[in-house]
C-alpha cells in the first residue's frame, strides 16, 4: 500500500478559500457597524479587527490602508445591491419601472440598515478631507451612473421614455438627487422619508415618461 499522502479534497481547498472570504466580509460588516454607531474616526484597525473578532493585523493584511478598505466597503455594498436587483428581477421590467424600484429602494433602505448611513458617513469623510479614499467613491457614483443611463436608453429603444431626454444627464440627476437626499437624510434622520419618496417618483415619472410609456408603478396621489 502507498504511503504517499492523498492531496487535501477539493471541498477542504474551497471551505479554505470560503474562510477568507468570511473574515473579509465580517472586518467589512465591522466597518460599517463601527462607523454607523461611533463615527468615522473611531474606525481604526484595531478597532474594526477587534468588533470583527480578529486582529489588527489580519485587517492591515487584508485591505493595505485606509483606501484599500474604502474600496472593499463599497464592492460589498455594490454586491448587496446587485443581487437585491437580481433576486427582484429588476432588469426584466419596463425601463422606468426598474428606475422607480432602484430609487425607491435606496430612499427605503436608509431608514431600515446602517449600512447606508456608514457609507455617506465615510464619504462625507473623503471628501472632506480630500484623502485618498475619494475616488473609490467617485467610481462607485459612476457604477450607478453608467446603470441607471442604460435604462434610460433601455427606454428610449421601447418608447418608454421620452426621446429628448438625455440619457446620460439623465442618470446624472438621477444619481445626484439620490445622493443629495441621502446627505440630507444623515444631517436630519428624523425626516420623514415617505413624502419625498412620493414626491421623488412623481418628478420623475413627469420628467421622464413617454406619453403612453409602459409602468405598472402605481401613479401617487
Amino acid at each position: 500500500m502507498s504511503t504517499t499522502a492523498a492531496p487535501p479534497p477539493v471541498s477542504q481547498r474551497r471551505s479554505q478559500a470560503e474562510r477568507r472570504d468570511e473574515s473579509e466580509r465580517l472586518l467589512v460588516e465591522a466597518t460599517l457597524k463601527v462607523v454607523a454607531e461611533q463615527g468615522v474616526s473611531a474606525a481604526t484597525f484595531e478597532e474594526i479587527g477587534r468588533a470583527a473578532g480578529y486582529s489588527r493585523g489580519l485587517a492591515t493584511q487584508k485591505f493595505g490602508s485606509k483606501a484599500g478598505l474604502a474600496e472593499a466597503v463599497i464592492a460589498y455594498l455594490h454586491r448587496a445591491r446587485e443581487a437585491v436587483l437580481e433576486a427582484d428581477h429588476v432588469g426584466e421590467m419596463p425601463a422606468f419601472e426598474a428606475i422607480a424600484y432602484y430609487v425607491e429602494s435606496h430612499l427605503r433602505s436608509l431608514s431600515l440598515a446602517a449600512d447606508g448611513r456608514a457609507y455617506f458617513m465615510l464619504l462625507g469623510a473623503a471628501v472632506a478631507d480630500a484623502n485618498a479614499q475619494r475616488p473609490a467613491f467617485a467610481a462607485s457614483h459612476d457604477r450607478v451612473r453608467v446603470w441607471l443611463r442604460s435604462q434610460l436608453e433601455r427606454g428610449q429603444a421601447s418608447g418608454d421614455i421620452r426621446a429628448d431626454v438625455d440619457p446620460d444627464a439623465g442618470a446624472l440627476m438621477i444619481g445626484s438627487l439620490m445622493l443629495g437626499l441621502s446627505i440630507q437624510w444623515l444631517i436630519d434622520p428624523g425626516m420623514d422619508l415617505e413624502p419625498i419618496r412620493r414626491t421623488t417618483i412623481q418628478t420623475l415619472r413627469q420628467s421622464l415618461l413617454a406619453a403612453g410609456g409602459t409602468t405598472s408603478v402605481a401613479k401617487e396621489s
